[in-house]
């Protein structure tokens, strides 16, 4: 770990907040259904959920991280108030949204937060098009991909159980032990990426590393924060996506955690920064439609859905407002 200046050591603290309340508010997408189905109980599906988030980031690349860090704005335009607004409108999202048990997107949030610190400071000329269209087509087509993978899925579950006892639920239920590790993994690998590169561009701003580069330890810290965010459990959410849809069950949650799951993973692979709350509850809506598109509550889907579409603006406004408060300061 190299000598760090105050300002820096104050930005890494507060992107590891940042990653913290990222595994506050998400464990939520990990834990609702296997929780709502009592697959597993709660305080052991946050523990199973912690780890994995932390170890996900250790095993697939940082492909987000990059995209992040070096894909969003222009070189000039990575300054400390441009990062510390950033973060700061994101974690003053995700406290609101958490307080209200509405699931919303840290990714929304973050990249809405930059756009609007960069723009403040730099104009639009330091919004990078390319990076920018990257983002928003992976953020608004992973939820899409979630729904239509999760009806896909559980009709081909159908298919294959035609016939067979109720029992079949008992091997649906346990199957939720491996699609939660999975998903759980997957959530790691793409939202601790977040962190680590916001933190790296911070780095690459107060001097501390000359070119965008992820140093290890910055890998661990943002796994350790997120780990430790989602051991404490947003609990508001928990019951938002394990109930508030639908009366949920086996097949369901494991049809939602396995189709959420390869959407997220393969995002994070490309690096394509995906909204893990906009996936999971895309895919257990999709699961749903597949019973009966009348048995989903389309009111609480309509409310989530509106509070994705306000996150990019109001985080870009808030970021904007902030970077002018925070380069006064500077």
């Amino acid at each position: 770990m190299p000598d760090l200046s105050v300002e820096a050591i104050a930005l890494v603290v507060i992107a590891l907040a940042f990653g913290f309340f990222n595994g506050l508010h998400d464990s939520s997408n990990v834990v609702a259904t296997v929780i709502s189905t009592r697959a597993m109980a709660p305080r052991s599906a946050l523990w199973m959920a912690a780890l994995a988030n932390g170890v996900g980031p250790l095993l697939f690349g940082v492909a987000v991280a990059t995209t992040i860090g070096h894909e969003v704005v222009a070189e000039n335009a990575i300054t400390l108030p441009v990062v510390f607004a950033a973060l700061l409108a994101a974690i003053l999202w995700n406290v609101v949204t958490l307080l209200f048990g509405i699931p919303s997107s840290t990714s929304h949030a973050l990249i809405g937060g930059i756009v609007g610190a960069a723009w403040a400071g730099f104009g639009i000329d330091s919004i990078l098009t390319a990076g920018i269209t990257k983002i928003l087509l992976a953020l608004f087509l992973s939820p899409v991909l979630g729904m239509i993978a999760g009806y896909v899925i559980i009709k081909w579950l159908y298919f294959l159980a035609r016939g067979a006892s109720p029992r079949i639920n008992v091997w649906f239920q346990r199957g939720q032990l491996l699609t939660a590790v999975a998903l759980a993994l997957s959530h790691g690998t793409n939202d601790a990426q977040k962190t680590m590169g916001i933190i790296a561009l911070g780095l690459v701003a107060t001097g501390a590393l000359s070119t965008f580069t992820i140093p290890l330890w910055v890998i661990m810290a943002s796994a350790v924060a997120m780990g430790l965010g989602t051991l404490f459990g947003g609990w508001s959410l928990i019951r938002t996506l394990g109930g508030k849809f639908y009366r949920l069950r086996p097949i369901h949650g494991f049809t939602a955690q396995a189709a959420s799951s390869a959407v997220i993973l393969g995002a994070a692979l490309l690096g394509g920064p995906v909204s893990t709350t906009h996936v999971v509850s895309s895919s257990i809506v999709g699961a749903g439609s597949a019973d009966r598109v009348q048995m989903v509550r389309w009111g609480v889907v309509s409310s989530i859905v509106l509070s994705w579409f306000l996150t990019l603006p109001a985080t870009a406004i808030v970021g904007a407002l902030l970077y002018y408060a925070i380069d006064a300061l500077f």
